[in-house]
């Protein structure tokens, strides 16, 4: 009885733990798309650009859940590492492109 009242107890610490382990990728990924949308909207980015960099984006996310796929729903160090790399690379491009573009006006 207690080694099921432990494994109950156990498992259900792990289904708290995981959400909050992605939590900081997936709290990056809404702050560069409300970047994005902001660019949009004050003119820095253009609808253009901004689907091209949503794409990406999206491309991300999917590589995400990929790689959650083959590891049993956790993302591994290494994964983690490749995952913020191009979240890094978006962010620069977002940066680059909203300045560039106010820049001109």
């Amino acid at each position: 009885m207690k080694t099921l009242i432990l494994g109950v107890l156990a498992a259900a610490s792990l289904a708290i733990a995981l959400p909050a382990a992605a939590e900081p990728l997936n709290q990056r990924e809404h702050r560069q798309d409300a970047r994005i949308e902001r660019g949009v909207q004050t003119g820095a980015i253009s609808p253009k650009t901004a689907v091209r960099l949503h794409r990406r984006e999206a491309s991300i996310r999917h590589a995400e859940r990929t790689m959650r796929m083959e590891h049993g729903g956790r993302l591994t160090r290494q994964d983690r590492k490749v995952l913020n790399h191009r979240l890094t690379r978006v962010s620069h491009v977002i940066h680059a492109r909203a300045h560039r573009q106010a820049e001109k006006l």
